[in-house]
């Protein structure tokens, strides 16, 4: 039975508000991925090896997933350059494999792999490179080696010049209405722009980083899992959930119990998988493990629309991902 809307209000938590998210979240989320793809950067310059560099390409992509889930804004269009997926026609792949046969003069420095394919680019290119079988290979001083390091440094400059974006676009959400900010025209607006990341986030989630790998009962698609070679599908998954619940508490000044329940559960089923890459989804009780998280997940989404959604005026049912 539903409540007269009223009711649902006044049983509602206070919400606070997109400068919330701004200060708590995305300011010190960026400075994270700032320093961490620095730390990458100055990595592959010591040691271009896989060995040496892996531990951190994975703590740039952990403190990309702080802030992945954010489209909006500086990060609209940046984030495929920082993290491209899905590559469902293995674009990155074969740019990487032109350039590597030919010597490609562009993979030599920062500013020439900057040109190239975003698929090519960022922590999917250097995934590539550094746990694909056909490309971990490479000698010290070769052009691959060269190549990792150039794409390294690249995106370090992409995550430095991210975080001044944000720096600058973050007076929007923290002055919704005030005279100037045609972005932004309210806080009712801004606050229900951050939501829709939550939302936006959740389904991608439930659809893209489990739907994917899942395929179909008679067609499943493992190859098809995020960072499934670097064996953190599920890990790219937890911590993306882990984000999201932030900026569901930063929008929430009270608790929101039905949304904490519902990360919880997702959470416990989460720890019942037991290959980080989701190759697993080809097998019967791997596919249903995956399936039962899905629909975890999916439950978390309709507790937004219950403690948040509602609150802020925002429909159940509303789709995040239709652009209105």
């Amino acid at each position: 039975m539903r409540l007269p809307l009223a009711l649902c209000l006044l049983a509602s938590p206070a919400l606070a508000d997109a400068g919330a998210v701004m200060d708590r979240q995305i300011t010190p989320g960026t400075a994270a991925f700032t320093a961490a793809a620095a730390t990458l950067a100055q990595a592959a310059g010591d040691d271009c090896l896989p060995a040496s560099v892996a531990p951190a390409w994975n703590g740039a992509w952990d403190a990309w997933l702080g802030i992945a889930h954010f489209r909006l804004g500086p990060q609209e269009n940046a984030a495929l350059d920082i993290a491209f997926w899905p590559d469902d026609r293995g674009t990155g792949r074969r740019t990487l494999a032109r350039m590597i046969a030919a010597g490609d003069p562009m993979g030599q420095t920062p500013q020439g792999v900057a040109q190239i394919s975003a698929a090519a680019r960022g922590l999917s290119g250097l995934e590539t490179l550094l746990f694909d079988p056909d490309f971990n290979t490479y000698a010290t001083g070769s052009y691959s080696c060269t190549l990792v390091a150039a794409l390294a440094q690249d995106l370090a400059t992409q995550a430095a010049d991210l975080e001044t974006a944000w720096a600058a676009y973050a007076p929007l959400l923290r002055a919704p209405g005030a005279p100037g900010n045609a972005t932004y025209l309210s806080p009712r607006e801004a606050d229900g722009a951050i939501f829709t990341q939550v939302m936006a986030g959740i389904e991608f989630d439930a659809d893209q980083r489990l739907g994917r790998p899942m395929g179909t009962p008679d067609r499943p698609r493992p190859g098809h899992a995020e960072s499934w070679r670097a064996g953190r599908s599920l890990r790219n998954l937890v911590l993306s959930l882990d984000a999201l619940r932030l900026t569901a508490e930063a929008l929430s000044d009270a608790p929101i119990d039905r949304v904490e329940a519902a990360f919880d559960t997702a959470a416990y089923f989460a720890g019942a998988i037991s290959d980080p890459g989701f190759q697993d989804a080809a097998e019967p009780m791997g596919r249903l493990r995956l399936e039962s998280l899905q629909g975890r997940i999916a439950a978390i989404g309709v507790a937004l629309e219950q403690d948040i959604g509602e609150p802020l005026g925002i429909a159940p049912g509303f789709n995040s991902l239709d652009g209105d």
